[in-house]
């Protein structure tokens, strides 16, 4: 699901006019194969597979009895389109939100929300319907994972998206509405990193509504920042130092004595 998120997401930044925009985000909306005739060639192509993708998850989970859960990934999905239908609609104006405007769309438009969600389709017994409900009522634990990536993607990303064309990010916002420098900015948005793992450290030290593995998920979210976008952009442009930490995990791991 992350796979077709990136394709989702250049689709909207890079890819797409504003008009065919409309019409995807309307057919995700819908959510109906039949809608697939009024978007364009390429998107026709994305549209079928994220469509079957889910369906086939619908499949395999409902042997289970568990297939109720397809209504959140198919919701937090439709989020997803809506997020990134705003920001290519500020674009579009050549509009600069305010911080208030730009981090709840922001936030969403990270896919982290709705990669959350998605993790918890395949668990166990451990998940119900109560733990979606739960995590849809935008929990502070959530939240903080979220603004975590937001705000770490915009800080290293800034300048190369700005080449290519890109929606205001949380730098410009902050920026425009404080009246201050770049780099005042910067400096003001890594203090807000900051804050939101404190948020995300009170958290575990009380009970929540969901369960411990489900909180891990997020907090797993969080930790991937560090690991690719501390100091540069280590998903787009992949180096030696994401590709040895990758290494590591994956091909020589330390061995367990």
């Amino acid at each position: 699901m992350s796979a077709l998120q990136s394709v989702m997401d250049d689709t909207y930044d890079a890819y797409a006019t504003f008009e065919e925009l409309e019409i995807f985000t309307a057919a995700i909306e819908r959510w109906d194969m039949s809608c697939i005739d009024e978007l364009p060639d390429y998107m026709q192509i994305f549209y079928r597979t994220l469509l079957n993708v889910v369906e086939e998850i619908e499949e395999e989970i409902a042997k289970d009895g568990r297939s109720y859960r397809v209504y959140y990934a198919r919701e937090s999905l439709k989020a997803l389109a809506r997020a990134y239908f705003e920001e290519a609609r500020w674009f579009n104006e050549g509009y600069t939100p305010t911080m208030e405007e730009y981090l709840p769309t922001a936030i969403v438009s990270t896919g982290y929300p709705m990669l959350s969600t998605v993790s918890l389709l395949g668990m166990g017994d451990i998940v119900t319907k109560d733990t979606f409900e739960w995590l849809f009522s935008d929990p502070k634990f959530f939240r903080a994972s979220a603004a975590i990536c937001r705000l770490m993607d915009d800080i290293v990303t800034n300048k190369f998206e700005k080449e290519r064309g890109h929606v205001a990010c949380t730098i410009d916002c902050y920026m425009k509405q404080y009246g201050v420098s770049e780099q005042e900015a910067v400096d003001a948005l890594n203090k807000q990193v900051v804050d939101q793992w404190k948020d995300i450290n009170e958290e575990f030290l009380r009970p929540t509504a969901a369960p411990m593995a489900v909180l891990i998920r997020a907090l797993n979210f969080a930790k991937v920042m560090d690991v690719l976008y501390k100091g540069d952009d280590g998903y787009t442009r992949v180096g030696k130092v994401v590709k040895d930490k990758i290494a590591s995990h994956f091909i020589d791991p330390v061995p367990i004595i």
